[in-house]
């Protein structure tokens, strides 16, 4: 039975960690319940883009999620790349969304031939054979043809290819300004309310008047 309530996250190599951060902590606060799996490229490049220092094993990684959110522990799980046992290996598995936030060219050739050779591939394997929502979130420039092919691909097989792209018509003024416009996007493709950036053609001022 899909929980609509509970969610999958990747994070892979790519540069991107504010954006899986800002996720992370929207989907809590949102009330989700959130498995999360990191890829080993991922601890290095959290190391250089922000200033946390992750555990490196799972059970602290969680308590560390727990702690820095002010998250139920209930609401994250944390599975090692390699933890086949994990829930989100099966189609039996309740979680009704999957995103892949950074992912990287790697990561989405991978799961676009089938490969399956961690838990993060399985996970959106399984997404794809069981019909279930998966969002990938590629931060590279520019796109080969082979990128561009293995993207085509997914899409092709429902696969929501949303790159981390900001927009510039609300005027951002700092980069969590830009980094909000591409998770709203995230959240709006999963259904998640929010308020975290304004929607075009709505005018605040106006509609107060």
């Amino acid at each position: 039975m899909i929980d609509n309530q509970h969610k999958i996250l990747a994070l892979t190599g790519a540069s991107g960690a504010p954006y899986a951060m800002r996720l992370l902590e929207c989907m809590l606060q949102a009330g989700q319940c959130v498995d999360i799996v990191f890829s080993r490229a991922a601890h290095m490049v959290f190391a250089m883009e922000t200033d946390l220092n992750l555990p490196a094993r799972p059970a602290e990684l969680r308590q560390f999620f727990i702690e820095h959110f002010a998250a139920q522990p209930d609401q994250i799980q944390v599975y090692g790349r390699e933890d086949w046992m994990a829930p989100m290996a099966s189609g039996s598995h309740t979680a009704g969304s999957m995103v892949v936030c950074p992912c990287t060219m790697g990561t989405l050739a991978a799961i676009a031939h089938g490969m399956s050779d961690n838990l993060i591939e399985r996970a959106a394997d399984v997404m794809i054979k069981e019909n279930r929502q998966l969002i990938l979130v590629p931060r590279e420039t520019p796109f080969s043809a082979i990128h561009l092919e293995n993207m085509h691909k997914l899409a092709q097989l429902g696969v929501t290819m949303l790159a981390a792209n900001p927009g510039f018509y609300y005027q951002p003024t700092k980069i969590d300004d830009l980094v909000d416009f591409v998770v709203a996007r995230i959240l709006d493709q999963l259904q998640i309310e929010h308020t975290l950036i304004p929607r075009w053609g709505h005018d605040p001022e106006k509609n107060s008047e």
